[in-house]
């Protein structure tokens, strides 16, 4: 089968990452008037996602993903080409209407992740940023195409690239939802 690709990302396009990463700039894929968004903080939980909502680069099964608070997002240039992919998803990714890249998607309903929001951390202009760190959504790349037959091998190549494959999130951020509902539902205290 060789070696399956995951995403240009971790198959060999790493960009070098620091130990403390201030923030940066992501820019679209136009080659004129490209959106810029700043990022003014570090990013958490980056990962290697397979759902079929979030923007991948074309051929990448899984796209890379990772959270900042949205009070630290802004639109420099070109927000005006900006429009939400999907009005109804609790994930308001907020996409370049002529180039496709997904630029930045705000959580802002009632929800776990209220206030962060969602960047592809490859379109940062700066180096620096914190490699991805597990796989989330793993199975959903069969619903993108993928073929069945081929996910015990993608497992495997998850696991050499040091991601870890899961069908959700990762436990910590599964734990993080948990505790959230139990404080929301009084079961623990708030």
């Amino acid at each position: 089968m060789g070696i399956i690709a995951v995403h240009p990302s971790v198959d060999g396009d790493k960009k070098r990452t620091a130990k403390s990463f201030a923030g940066g700039t992501l820019v679209c894929d136009c080659a004129t008037d490209p959106v810029r968004v700043r990022v003014k903080s570090d990013i958490a939980h980056n990962h290697a996602c397979g759902c079929t909502k979030c923007w991948k680069p074309k051929g990448a099964p899984f796209s890379i993903v990772a959270v900042a608070a949205t009070e630290n997002i802004s639109v420099l240039e070109n927000g005006d080409k900006l429009a939400v992919v999907d009005p109804s998803a609790l994930i308001q990714r907020h996409a370049c209407k002529q180039c496709g890249v997904h630029m930045y998607g705000p959580v802002e309903r009632e929800h776990p992740f209220t206030g962060l929001s969602f960047v592809h951390p490859e379109r940062f202009e700066e180096d620096g940023w914190a490699p991805p760190g597990f796989a989330a959504f793993v199975s959903s790349i069969i619903e993108g195409g993928f073929d069945p037959a081929g996910m015990d091998a993608l497992r495997s190549r998850l696991k050499e690239l040091g991601l870890e494959p899961y069908d959700c999130l990762s436990p910590a951020l599964m734990d993080y939802i948990a505790t959230w509902t139990a404080k929301k539902n009084g079961v623990l205290p708030a």
